[in-house]
C-alpha cells in the first residue's frame, strides 16, 4: 500500500509524509481530510492513508506552506 513515487498509480502516502511535503503539523493533514481536501483511505489497522497522486496534485496548487 505505500510507496514514493508520484507516477505510481497505487502509491500512498502517510499523514506525516504529507505533512512534510507540505510543511504542516500532520493533525494539518487530518483537518485537511476533514475538510475534504484530501480523500483518505483506512488500512486494515485503522490508519489513514492518501493517494500520492491526489496529494501532489494539492501541492501544486497550493504549494508548500511558509514555515
Amino acid at each position: 500500500m505505500e510507496g514514493q513515487g508520484a507516477d505510481n498509480q497505487d502509491a500512498w502516502l502517510t499523514p506525516g509524509e504529507v505533512a512534510r511535503l507540505f510543511g504542516v503539523d500532520p493533525k494539518t493533514v487530518t483537518r485537511w481530510a476533514s475538510a475534504g481536501k484530501l480523500t483518505p483511505q483506512r488500512t486494515l489497522g485503522g490508519h489513514r492513508r492518501y493517494r500520492a497522486d491526489e496529494v501532489h496534485a494539492l501541492l501544486r496548487e497550493f504549494g508548500p506552506q511558509p514555515a
